[in-house]
């Protein structure tokens, strides 16, 4: 089965060795996770969909932490960003754990990136919101980012 879950692991969610272990036992074939470094506040952008920021958007662990637990514990389980913020990301140390967690799992890494929602998450890093999809392009040599798989998600979302 081609199914994945996706989650944004929290210190009050399921843990992710349990959740992946519980993936690959039942046959799913990915797990993603959210990536958002930090919430700003007070913050201007309304998330997608409108409404209120769920309170797992302040808590998201970190998405390569999470992978490399859910690796260590798994054989055949497909681990993805999805998606992780590279315009907000150090290229190098990015490239370093993408191809750390690519090789540790045995090839399973799926790097989904995209642009990000968040006007103030991005701008605190010192990155331009308005350059969105083209910066994380030009950030990741995209489509080849050593050898790990790519998986270009490149969300249209209406720009505040």
């Amino acid at each position: 089965m081609e199914i994945g879950a996706a989650l944004f692991f929290t210190d009050y969610s399921i843990s992710p060795s349990e959740l992946a272990i519980a993936l690959e036992e039942r046959g799913f074939d990915s797990l993603w996770v959210a990536e958002h470094s930090h919430i700003p506040v007070p913050r201007r952008t309304p998330p997608p969909g409108g409404g209120e920021l769920p309170k797992r958007y302040y808590d998201v662990m970190d998405p390569f932490v999470t992978l490399a637990v859910a690796g260590a514990v798994t054989k055949r389980l497909k681990l993805a960003t999805g998606i992780c913020l590279v315009i907000q990301r150090d290229t190098i140390q990015t490239a370093k754990l993408v191809a750390s967690i690519d090789q540790t799992s045995g090839g399973r890494f799926l790097f989904g990136i995209g642009g990000g929602w968040n006007v103030e998450e991005i701008e605190a890093h010192g990155a331009d919101f308005g350059a969105g999809a083209d910066a994380s392009r030009a950030r990741t040599g995209w489509p080849d980012f050593l050898g790990a798989s790519v998986a270009w998600y490149d969300a249209h979302l209406k720009r505040p």
